[in-house]
């Protein structure tokens, strides 16, 4: 859609052979009372790189059986990660420096089955201890003391022949230091970012947010006061009022204290026993774009929008710096100072006279990427922040520099989840993006047709394009409408998902403007096979749902003419 004037278009071991290799270990093994006595108060941890921040910087696995992950980890944002295979149990060891006759505590968090923990080259008794496995972190701890003329030892990890992955993370080896150092003491972590809203019910709001390099926890606020803590870059917020918005912001923490304040993000719990404020939009429905900006069209509240408009679109969400990310901002000023309080009292307007009020994505100028797992996630929950705060229906899908029909799906899904089976969701895709069932609009189309309300595709600034007959027309008559909505209709997409995109007026578009009357020939024609061109559809679809225009400013500025004359005619099809 434009927003500008329209000069300018927009061999495994055995188990017995196992069973005795843990009996010698566990009868090495000493116990864990008294850990803290034997290490003095200036004692440090001599091993480097002790919670896998740096990758396997200092360390080295067996087989190349090591990597690092980031989920699950104990803190921190790393942990090590190492997969038995065949005969190589996934050892990963450390050479530390350490002082000679003194006495060492050695300490890990280990997750899966049969993870090891031990030293070798003590000079006096070499110690190992295990778990035979565990779903959650739990800490492995012993202690060695060394011989009097030993300067570094070997510090190792381990699995288990035949067995799962391990994990380990947050290893230490507490003592005097024996002329290695340890690694640099923490430093304050950064703010958190790409702090966004999830899941939200009448008494919670569900929070995620970037991990933050060398941070052992987190601390969310709620209005600026503390709400809860978290260890992980996840936390939902509970004992909140139904239908509230609230401020939310988020800091990490570690031994070194508390970072900034993330930038706020806003969420609204749900009334009770909604997650959407959805209306039920009609079985034939006029949709119409509201423009959150003055290009020459009537500037319109949207309490000005005509009621013979179904869907309004508000357009549009604005790009983020974060990927796939969007969020709205109210042009008060363009607006001749509407508000965001009054804006926000028009939505729920609207919808209490049964109309949906969705936020567009995209538009002529609009440059929203969404093409990977990452930004698909960023996408729905920045959307589902929005609907929260606003209470919008549902969202628009208008991106007309090209579209990932792979992860748009996920997107999608992943927001439609979240609202709830009351959520509206439309596609604006021009004429090309619709030409063929391979087209990454249609394959989203497709891809979400169980939850996809309507497709009001753009049959204006395209110039002559081929029918569902192969054969070539151009725009601005019954024919290419009726001709290219069969595309659609033979494609895959159920008629109630098909609609007719055309400009309110002439300014409305660069080209392809026609007369109310055309339109509603159009739909005639496909609904039963009256008032049709050369061009007649080989079956009629009474299901069709409807039309949509750009715009509600523009047509406002033609004295509503468009709507007067399409809305009731779409109402009143059978």
């Amino acid at each position: 859609m434009e927003r500008s004037p329209v000069t300018s278009r927009r061999g495994r071991r055995s188990r017995r052979r196992l069973g005795a290799a843990v009996a010698v270990v566990a009868a090495g093994a000493l116990s864990v009372t008294g850990l803290v006595s034997s290490a003095e108060a200036a004692d440090v941890n001599v091993a480097k790189n002790a919670g896998f921040e740096s990758g396997l910087a200092n360390w080295t696995c067996s087989g190349g059986s090591g990597t690092t992950v980031s989920s699950p980890v104990h803190s921190g944002t790393s942990a090590l990660k190492a997969t038995p295979a065949g005969q190589d149990n996934a050892q990963c060891t450390q050479t530390v420096a350490v002082k000679p006759n003194s006495t060492y505590a050695l300490s890990s968090w280990v997750q899966g089955s049969y993870a090891y923990l031990g030293v070798s080259g003590t000079g006096t008794t070499d110690v190992s201890t295990w778990t035979p496995g565990s779903s959650s972190w739990s800490q492995l701890s012993t202690s060695f003391k060394t011989g009097a003329s030993t300067t570094s030892v070997t510090v190792y990890t381990h699995g288990w022949y035949g067995q799962a992955a391990y994990l380990v993370d947050d290893l230490s080896v507490s003592g005097p230091d024996g002329g290695g150092g340890t690694d640099p003491a923490p430093t304050v972590p950064a703010a958190p970012a790409g702090l966004a809203v999830g899941a939200a019910t009448p008494s919670s709001v569900a929070l995620s947010w970037n991990a933050v390099s060398g941070a052992t926890g987190y601390t969310v606020y709620k209005d600026g006061a503390k709400a809860t803590t978290s260890t992980s870059n996840s936390a939902t917020v509970t004992g909140l009022t139904a239908n509230t918005a609230y401020q939310f912001t988020v800091t990490a923490t570690n031994a070194a204290g508390e970072s900034v304040k993330s930038a706020s993000v806003s969420g609204r719990t749900t009334t009770s026993g909604s997650q959407n404020p959805g209306t039920s939009v009609p079985k034939h429905a006029v949709t119409g774009y509201w423009q959150n900006f003055n290009n020459g069209a009537t500037v319109q509240k949207l309490s000005d929008v005509p009621a013979n408009y179904d869907i309004i679109a508000v357009s549009f969400a604005d790009a983020t710096t974060t990927p796939g990310a969007v969020t709205f901002n109210l042009d008060s000023a363009g607006l001749n100072g509407y508000t965001v309080d009054q804006f926000k009292a028009d939505i729920k307007a609207k919808q209490a006279a049964g109309k949906n009020v969705i936020i567009s994505v995209g538009g002529e100028k609009g440059s929203v990427s969404v093409n990977s797992d990452a930004s698909a996630t960023n996408f729905a929950n920045s959307l589902y922040s929005l609907i929260q705060e606003y209470g919008f229906n549902g969202v628009d899908i208008d991106l007309e520099n090209g579209l990932n029909s792979t992860y748009m799906t996920k997107a999608l899904r992943s927001l439609s989840q979240k609202a709830g089976s009351g959520l509206v969701i439309t596609m604006a895709p021009q004429t090309i993006d619709m030409q063929s069932t391979s087209g990454e609009y249609f394959k989203t189309a497709l891809g979400i047709k169980d939850i996809l309300t309507v497709v009001n595709m753009q049959y204006y600034n395209s110039g002559s394009m081929l029918g569902c007959d192969g054969k070539v027309y151009s725009q601005g008559s019954v024919d290419f409408l009726t001709a290219l909505a069969c595309i659609q209709l033979e494609g895959g997409l159920d008629p109630s998902q098909v609609g007719l995109g055309v400009p309110a007026s002439a300014s409305g578009a660069g080209s392809g403007y026609v007369a109310p009357s055309v339109v509603n020939a159009a739909l005639d024609c496909l609904a039963a096979g009256t008032n049709c061109g050369s061009f007649k559809p080989a079956k009629t679809y009474p299901g069709i749902r409807g039309a949509m225009t750009w715009s509600t400013n523009w047509d406002a500025k033609s004295g509503n003419a468009w709507s007067n004359a399409v809305g009731p005619h779409v109402h009143g099809l059978s």
